[in-house]
């Protein structure tokens, strides 16, 4: 069974949604990088989307766009991203770790090289925005060759062959985006996402976790009142460590993946603003 399996049967034993937690890889620097990591795991973070950096992000929020914009100016590549990786798994992380981005920085790497180094340094899987199902054959393969799960996304203006093709392709779990936007903490959950959660459901027995806009524990308990596995948060975390001292970065994203868990009271700050 592979580490994302397991990590869902798991959360699924325990009664609860797995946690999925998504940080620049390089912000606020690469050598912060790690131990922001294991901060999130140690909150209670199930799994760890690492984003990869890219210049023309089109699915990200301003905060998102932010983080990879400060992490590019540092220099910060596609292949620092898989040493983070490594690093990580060398220090005895053993939550699944899943490289998130747009399909450039792959395709200038080399995909087949870029998916045996993703697989050598202890990646799990890779979730990539822009590159659509029906051109994912190539990537799907190489990825299948490496024990990879490729995870696809859809979105609520998925139609039904949309959805019924991503679900014979995928495996791992499939991302639903919560909206017809971009990445950012917002207030509420979409009132239709229950709707097309329940659509993708009909075609596949696959985890189902849910993307864009979550925030607040309360965010994932009404994912997982809508049957969801899990709820991914991510411009949220990125917001704590931006409004957070260089010294108390760790601690307070320790903190604040705990109240998401339900582990500590809401009492600490939380910055949850598109900004």
């Amino acid at each position: 069974m592979s580490r994302i399996a397991a990590t869902f049967a798991r959360a699924r034993a325990e009664g609860r949604p797995a946690l999925v937690a998504f940080l620049t890889a390089g912000y606020p620097s690469l050598g912060a990088t790690p131990a922001l990591v294991h901060a999130l795991a140690r909150g209670g973070a199930d799994m760890v989307e690492l984003g990869i950096p890219f210049s023309d992000p089109l699915a990200d929020g301003v905060t998102i766009q932010r983080a990879g914009l400060a992490a590019l100016r540092q220099g910060v590549t596609a292949a620092d991203c898989l040493s983070v990786v490594g690093e990580l798994r060398s220090q005895g992380l053993e939550i699944p770790l899943l490289l998130m981005g747009y399909y450039n920085p792959i395709l200038a790497y080399g995909p087949e090289a870029f998916v045996a180094a993703a697989a050598a340094a202890g990646g799990d899987g890779l979730i990539v925005v822009d590159l659509p199902p029906e051109e994912s054959e190539g990537l799907r393969g190489l990825c299948r060759a490496r024990d990879l799960d490729l995870i696809y996304l859809l979105a609520p203006t998925s139609g039904r062959e949309r959805i019924d093709r991503v679900a014979r392709l995928a495996s791992g779990f499939i991302y639903c985006v919560s909206v017809a936007g971009v990445t950012g903490a917002r207030a509420d959950l979409p009132p239709g996402l229950a709707a097309f959660v329940r659509e993708v459901r009909d075609s596949t027995g696959l985890p189902l976790v849910v993307g864009f806009g979550i925030s607040r524990r309360e965010h994932i308990e009404a994912a997982a009142a809508m049957g969801l596995d899990g709820a991914v948060v991510g411009s949220a975390i990125i917001n704590v460590i931006e409004h957070s001292d260089t010294h108390q970065q760790a601690d307070e994203v320790r903190e604040y993946v705990e109240v998401l868990t339900g582990h500590r009271r809401a009492n600490v700050r939380q910055h949850d603003g598109m900004g």
